[in-house]
């Protein structure tokens, strides 16, 4: 078997695999007109509950289904670090991932039941104040606007139909807008529930056929970093990776998904099932482009896997391959946009438009066009999004919002103000201000530092006032 390490996609792909490709699309629009139908059918009272929640209906089969799915969007940054990395991706994009979600199941979950919460603003704001829900809302935005998901559509469209990759954007992403207006949270979920099987068996395919071709032989032949957990990074830079994934702690469709779910144990037990899947979703991939590496080295490794994928399967299979790649990526952008539609038009409006249908709307518009926007800014640079925007939002929510969780005393609302604020600010000084290449430590631990320290302040304040008192 010859592979090459650039391919005209068009050209490898059958009438089979254009087929199949299409029939995904078609199926997944279907799944999205049932989730229309069956927001239709529902006798929920509270319209605005859901429309945002499903009406706190989410069963355990589609509670993992649509978090997985929505969870997984960034595969061609993930397939890249892979590529270039081997193991590395496993532990900075897995491992460090998989302890982060069992500490949200144990520790997170049943702690905010009882707030009964519609968005994690509105339960930052019943746990600190109206300031923090604001702020929490801005922070939000910038951790939901799906730069890096838009760019993944405008890869994948630039891949398989040649169309400039500015265009894709453009058209990908007012597909996603276009059908996340129908049917709230349903139509997300079981759209995400038919492309969470095409995903998985994508992925698992690739790496089938390469060890039915190849058995283990070619991976000899990597460099030995690609076997090494650090590879070529410090252990400072790979525990950067650690903090940004305890971002989940305050990561708005986790909270979204429990908020929706049917009860605590649904909640809980999805979260741990779901880790399952991803242990299986992350082997698979790690493994598939360690795979691309070995075989078509030369290959540009933010495209090697998926050219490799593309040369070792076989007719129809490739079609399915790459729905699967569309899959994962629509199902992480439609909820993005759909939850930070959802978050401006429920927590940042004045209070007498909340609940209005048409500025609900008109805000999953204005994210659509503030993502594309974005993701030009950014240039296709995925790795640069998740660094930036997630210390920033990690530095500015995590410390907080678990002080909460944890502290008998809580911070007030003031404080968690100038806390957030702070932190934020200090991140991006640090980025831009270029210390973080002169003292060789990234922004995310100085945000936190910030946090911490501030924190730790403030309730000193609060005790010495007590003693006062």
């Amino acid at each position: 078997m010859n592979f090459e390490d650039q391919i005209e996609i068009k050209a490898v792909l059958s009438s089979f695999d254009i087929i199949v490709f299409f029939l995904t699309i078609i199926i997944t629009i279907g799944f999205i007109y049932y989730g229309h139908r069956q927001k239709k059918k529902s006798n929920t009272e509270d319209s605005l509950l859901d429309l945002l929640l499903m009406g706190r209906q989410l069963t355990l089969p589609l509670f993992v289904a649509t978090l997985v799915a929505t969870w997984y969007g960034g595969i061609f940054g993930v397939a890249q670090i892979a590529f270039e990395n081997g193991i590395f991706n496993f532990v900075s994009q897995g491992i460090f991932w998989y302890l982060t979600y069992a500490i949200f199941a144990f520790f997170i979950v049943h702690k905010i039941a009882d707030y009964k919460a519609v968005t994690l603003p509105d339960l930052i704001g019943k746990m600190f104040g109206e300031k923090s829900r604001v702020l929490a809302g801005v922070f939000n935005i910038l951790n939901l606007v799906p730069i890096v998901y838009t760019i993944s559509i405008g890869f994948l469209l630039n891949l398989i139909l040649g169309i400039d990759f500015t265009i894709g954007i453009i058209l990908g992403t007012s597909f996603v807008v276009l059908y996340s207006f129908f049917g709230g949270l349903r139509s997300v979920v079981y759209s995400d529930l038919f492309q969470f099987f095409i995903m998985i068996s994508a992925v698992i395919l690739v790496l089938f056929f390469s060890f039915y071709h190849f058995s283990t032989t070619p991976l000899s032949n990597l460099p030995r970093y690609y076997f090494s957990p650090l590879a070529k990074f410090s252990l400072a830079e790979t525990f950067a990776w650690g903090l940004i994934a305890l971002s989940t702690l305050v990561d708005p469709n986790f909270y979204q998904r429990c908020f929706a779910a049917i009860n605590l144990r649904t909640a809980r037990k999805g979260i741990l099932l779901s880790t399952l899947v991803w242990i299986i979703f992350d082997l698979s991939l790690t493994l598939g482009a360690m795979y691309a590496k070995a075989i078509i080295p030369e290959a540009d490794s933010s495209q090697g896997y998926f050219i490799y994928a593309l040369q070792i399967l076989p007719d129809g299979l490739r079609g399915l391959f790459l729905a699967g790649i569309l899959a994962t990526i629509l199902s992480t952008l439609d909820s993005y946009i759909f939850l930070a539609g959802s978050t401006l038009s429920f927590d940042l409006v004045p209070k007498s438009w909340r609940g209005k249908l048409s500025i609900h709307y008109l805000s999953i518009i204005f994210i659509g066009i503030l993502s594309i926007l974005m993701a030009t800014i950014f240039d296709g640079n995925i790795k640069a999004v998740w660094k930036t925007l997630g210390s920033i939002s990690s530095a500015a929510l995590l410390i907080p919002v678990v002080s909460g969780y944890m502290m008998k005393k809580r911070i007030n609302d003031n404080q968690f103000a100038i806390t957030a604020i702070s932190s934020a600010v200090i991140t991006c000084v640090w980025r831009l201000g270029g210390y973080k290449e002169k003292y060789q430590l990234d922004e995310i631990y100085i945000g936190m530092l910030t946090s911490i320290s501030l924190i730790l302040i403030f309730q000193l304040k609060q005790k010495l006032e007590l003693k006062k008192v």
